[in-house]
């Protein structure tokens, strides 16, 4: 009667004492999100299809993160929609343009708890097992269907499990790691597949480095991404919320489709280069590529973790002239504590220009677009053509120290190299 992370949520959910890998499954909805690119248009449908409300208003949240500050007029009146159907659900947990982004707000605000099963209009809402819940991305017809019901249903996905051993060198992170493994292993390697992280140097991870991975579960195919709770995961709920957690992961014995072993202490900073997530090498293999566009932020990369270590890299220098080098904060209260640390202050000095918080350049809707034949190097989750403007741009993806350290270089260039 042994279950995997995935397994036991799903359970769960479903109201059985046990579930296994290809069955289909009925599960209740812990939590819906909807940000502003499709929570408009969902809400229309329901109105138009649905009973006219929500299952429930306490389990529903809604950020507007994407398109801020409104760009256009258009833009302007879809937020408008949303603010009037929020209002008219009765949705209390609402996070209007300035907040933040989704991804990092949930945890933040204390939305996410262990075990939960969550579901979001949104592909990284795998983000959320950093802190032990299932959480996926749905389409929006889907997601009309579990806010008119609070149901959807689920094929139970088969696990991989990922034993991580030591830890990580100076100025390797956690964004190297997934990075590394995407390499290894491909970008369809998890296909419709549940990531769970494990093994002695998973307590090595701090959360901003579990919501890392598990955010970026999804650029592997995956289901969800998982870290099981342990005290790493209480200590923060009690400082996120105020409520702690007992400890959640998979019974011992569980069943894995495959297991592989990950020796960090083995890994240097990594690369994505263009136009695939899994092309990726070593930083030494690509070091001396012209740049002329770095990006800190995104919901992969940035919280107050990710703007400490590229400000420890950027401290006394100044970025390099013909780069422009973008700073988005995850959220408002991660812009806040980086003003009083001292952080923000530190990138401004080096050149960079803070931006709204929010999902800012790495969604592509404005706001630091790329022309004809540009190279950035940013620490956001994708890098197909046009995510970023011109589709004959180039993006490079990294970590927030390779990131400035390239900004500071005006080419991609190794951080552990930069002298502190």
């Amino acid at each position: 009667m042994t279950m995997t992370m995935a397994e036991k949520i799903l359970a769960r959910a479903s109201g059985r004492d046990r579930v296994r890998a290809g069955e289909f499954v009925v599960g209740e909805i812990d939590l819906a999100l909807l940000h502003d690119i499709f929570a408009a248009g969902v809400f229309d449908q329901l109105a138009q299809t649905g009973p006219g409300g929500v299952f429930d208003p306490e389990k529903v949240v809604v950020v507007v993160d994407h398109l801020v500050p409104a760009p256009t007029a258009e833009a302007a009146a879809v937020h408008q929609r949303i603010r009037s159907h929020v209002k008219a659900l009765g949705i209390g947990s609402f996070y209007d343009s300035g907040h933040g982004i989704c991804h990092q707000l949930l945890p933040e605000q204390g939305h996410i708890r262990p075990g939960r099963l969550v579901v979001g209009t949104d592909s990284h809402t795998t983000t959320y097992g950093a802190l032990g819940a299932g959480g996926t991305g749905i389409g929006t017809s889907d997601m009309v269907y579990a806010l008119a019901t609070g149901r959807l249903w689920f094929r139970v996905p088969e696990t991989i499990r990922f034993e991580l051993f030591g830890r990580l060198g100076n100025r390797v992170s956690w964004k190297d790691v997934i990075l590394h493994l995407a390499g290894r292993l491909g970008a369809d390697a998890a296909q419709y597949r549940a990531m769970e992280f494990g093994g002695p140097g998973a307590g090595e991870a701090d959360v901003a480095g579990r919501l890392t991975i598990c955010n970026m579960a999804v650029e592997m195919g995956a289901k969800f991404g998982m870290f099981a709770a342990d005290e790493v995961t209480d200590r923060y709920l009690r400082e996120h919320g105020g409520q702690g957690c007992e400890p959640f992961g998979p019974d011992a014995g569980a069943d894995y489709l495959e297991t592989h072993e990950v020796r960090l202490s083995d890994l240097s900073p990594q690369v994505a280069l263009p136009h695939e997530i899994d092309n990726v090498s070593p930083v030494e293999e690509v070091a001396g590529t012209v740049i002329d566009q770095a990006f800190l932020g995104s919901c992969t990369n940035g919280r107050i973790e990710d703007l400490r270590a590229a400000a420890e890299v950027l401290d006394g220098h100044r970025v390099a002239p013909g780069v422009r080098m973008l700073v988005a904060p995850a959220s408002r209260r991660v812009l806040q504590e980086a003003a009083e640390s001292g952080v923000l202050a530190t990138l401004a000095g080096a050149g960079a220009s803070i931006l709204a918080p929010g999902c800012g350049p790495c969604f592509g809707g404005h706001g630091g677009l790329l022309g004809p034949g540009e190279r950035c190097i940013g620490t956001h989750n994708r890098n197909f053509p046009g995510r970023m403007g011109s589709a004959r741009a180039e993006i490079y993806l990294a970590s927030p120290a390779t990131v400035a350290a390239s900004a500071l270089a005006g080419r991609i260039a190794d951080p552990r190299e930069v002298i502190p």
